[in-house]
């Protein structure tokens, strides 16, 4: 099929009931690449799903999001996010295995896009400087490791335990156990849980501004959180999955949207350019 009539369209995302935000809602930069390299109808069925059902969730909880395409023609410049009180990183594809240090395929690779992942890692930077309430998800959490210094696994022996097998849904149920007094484990207020994850590469050397706030049952990190920022977490599951318990995706949103209402009040207002 040809490429280009797989491709998302940034309208197809859109949430509803913007326009009854209150005016100081906070605003939230949505970074996520739409579309990438070998995009398959189904993956942007996937896309199409997870990426409304962030958006949906931020409305729902007072956030006004603004969406940064980084698979866009012309990338949207980095003073949107700059001007944004959060910014949430959502999945898509592969992370460049180069810039992790590995050379030569990798086995299962799709949708490598370098270009997508230099200006993401430039706004988890920018985002970091700025000690802005971030929430890192899948491919977003593994360059929040990058960004800080770690290195990836660029193919997970158990990749069956963290994504659906063939014939199968894409997404798959598994346990994780939340590290004590991490904000985690605030948030959902327990110490396993539940997720729907769809990966097959992880954290791997976790950086050291990082620590790990969640493993999975062999072992692979799941979920970190910034020793010195306000609160900065990754995520490698997908609680934007409308699959997932609803309840456990408006935690961590509205968390994450508390805490970037803060930061709206700690800093100068902003006007935000249309991305």
């Amino acid at each position: 099929m040809n490429h280009r009539t797989v491709r998302l369209n940034e309208h197809e995302v859109t949430p509803v009931g913007l326009w009854s935000l209150r005016a100081a809602a906070p605003t939230v930069a949505v970074v996520v690449s739409l579309n990438f390299p070998g995009l398959t109808p189904e993956a942007r069925d996937l896309m199409r799903r997870l990426t409304r059902t962030a958006l949906q969730t931020l409305v729902d909880a007072g956030a006004r999001p603004v969406l940064v395409d980084s698979s866009a023609r012309q990338l949207p410049d980095p003073a949107v996010t700059a001007a944004a009180d959060g910014v949430l990183v959502l999945g898509g594809g592969d992370v460049d295995a180069s810039l992790y240090g590995v050379e030569g395929p990798v086995p299962h690779e799709y949708g490598v896009d370098r270009r997508a992942d230099l200006y993401t890692l430039q706004l988890i930077d920018q985002s970091l400087g700025r000690d802005v309430p971030l929430l890192a998800v899948g491919r977003g959490s593994q360059l929040l490791n990058l960004a800080c210094g770690g290195t990836l696994i660029a193919h997970l022996d158990t990749w069956h335990r963290h994504r659906g097998e063939p014939g199968e849904a894409v997404c798959t149920e598994e346990e994780v156990t939340l590290e004590p007094e991490s904000m985690l484990a605030g948030v959902y207020g327990a110490r396993r849980l539940t997720v729907r994850s769809h990966h097959h590469q992880a954290v791997g050397v976790v950086a050291p501004g990082l620590r790990v706030t969640a493993v999975a049952e062999d072992g692979m990190v799941e979920a970190t959180e910034h020793r010195d920022r306000t609160w900065t977490i990754g995520v490698q599951w997908h609680p934007e999955d409308s699959h997932a318990p609803g309840a456990d995706r408006r935690r961590l949103f509205s968390a994450f949207v508390d805490h970037a209402g803060s930061a709206r009040h700690r800093t100068p207002e902003v006007s935000l350019v249309a991305a």
